[in-house]
């Protein structure tokens, strides 16, 4: 599991984006501010409780946003990077691109984990790069929804070059953009515009109302 300073680190460099955004825009973001595609289904979640697949490049704040959902509202919570067999941990850290092949493993490993939730109607998230249509297809089930962290490569730079603690190196980021296909208008998912500079709160505050999740219970 990812470290606290990972997600302290993100938070704070999304709140230094924030101070330069607020030198011109008043206020805290609204979930229109910040959400910027919604292609879920009226009656989605009519018999399926939500799954949450926050996606995005390294360094887009996936771990941060999914943490805060999970504490807030009580539920699982996963971090894809923990499903990475050692070979490709090492892969990365080599600053080695994975392949195709490096990914189908991983990816079925995490649909196992989503599976047992879904078959079980117990909501949850989890973080997964997700980069492609192909490694989506693979995760997509009842109550799934892919929450996408967009953002354009000079934006998640500056977020990835504040973390500490992980074995992804900056320079790979570029890889990750190369094979980037963002989630299509047939998929269901949630966008969410990195480009305002939102605060981890505002992220996590826009989700919760566009999914319309329901408060922790005791």
């Amino acid at each position: 599991m990812r470290s606290q300073s990972t997600i302290d680190s993100r938070s704070s460099a999304v709140q230094q984006g924030s101070a330069s955004r607020e030198d011109t825009d008043l206020g805290a973001l609204g979930r229109d501010d910040v959400i910027v595609a919604n292609t879920i289904p009226a009656g989605y979640f009519d018999s399926a409780e939500p799954v949450l697949v926050v996606m995005g490049p390294a360094g887009s704040g996936k771990t941060a946003v999914a943490s805060m959902i999970a504490r807030d509202r009580g539920w699982d919570s996963a971090e894809a990077d923990d499903f990475h067999p050692q070979a490709n941990i090492d892969k990365m850290a080599a600053g080695i691109p994975l392949n195709d092949d490096d990914r189908w493993g991983w990816l079925d490993t995490i649909a196992t984990w989503i599976r047992r939730h879904v078959d079980e109607c117990r909501p949850a998230v989890v973080t997964c790069s997700a980069l492609k249509r192909i490694y989506r297809d693979r995760l997509r089930m009842p109550g799934v929804v892919f929450v996408y962290l967009d953002g354009d490569y000079d934006t998640v730079m500056g977020l990835l070059s504040h973390r500490q603690g992980h074995f992804m190196k900056p320079e790979m980021l570029a890889s990750q953009f190369a094979i980037l296909e963002r989630p299509g208008n047939d998929e269901v998912h949630v966008s969410l515009d990195l480009g305002r500079h939102p605060t981890v709160e505002e992220e996590s505050r826009a989700i919760v109302e566009i999914l319309h999740l329901a408060p922790r219970t005791a």
